[in-house]
């Protein structure tokens, strides 16, 4: 196999680094989906956040 065929998909799309604050429930959730899915959780959580970007997910938020 070529170095090509073995680049995992999630890696084609360039990427820019951010700092972001997310509380540690958040964190500890995903870490534990990433773990289970072989897959760090950074890429976790953009690949959730992409998926929200292309199915145009509304967010509905009530404070209170």
């Amino acid at each position: 196999m070529t170095s090509q065929m073995l680049k995992k998909p999630y890696t084609k799309r360039l990427k820019k680094q951010i700092t972001i604050n997310i509380d540690s429930s958040t964190i500890d959730y995903f870490k534990a989906k990433a773990e289970d899915a072989g897959i760090p959780y950074q890429t976790l959580i953009n690949l959730y956040l992409s998926d929200c970007v292309a199915n145009k997910r509304e967010l509905h938020i009530s404070w209170k």
